[in-house]
């Protein structure tokens, strides 16, 4: 990439924007997922009794929903950057490059 290029579009307000947003974004998601993660892996190692609590009369414990919601939850997050990404980021993209 021609390096002038690359410093104009740097310099652009749209392009900031984007890098700024975009970062801020995946920055919280970041946090939210290690949280989650961490969490159910924290929940395992200090509470295994928790977790493996059966639910009802039949075999599965608590574990169980518990671990699909942390796959659950990774699944969402992602669907919602790739949302905001396909929107919002998509457009200051193109501001910042002038495809518009």
């Amino acid at each position: 990439m021609d390096t002038k290029l690359a410093e104009r579009i740097a310099a652009l307000p749209a392009y900031r924007e984007l890098k700024e947003r975009r970062s801020r974004l995946g920055w919280w998601l970041t946090i939210a997922m290690l949280i989650v993660y961490y969490g159910f892996i924290a929940m395992i190692a200090f509470d295994k009794a928790l977790l493996a609590t059966r639910i009802g009369e039949g075999v599965m414990t608590w574990g169980i929903p518990v671990g699909f919601g942390v796959i659950v939850f990774t699944i969402l997050i992602t669907a919602y950057y790739v949302s905001r990404a396909n929107s919002e980021f998509d457009d200051l993209t193109e501001k910042s490059v002038g495809r518009r």
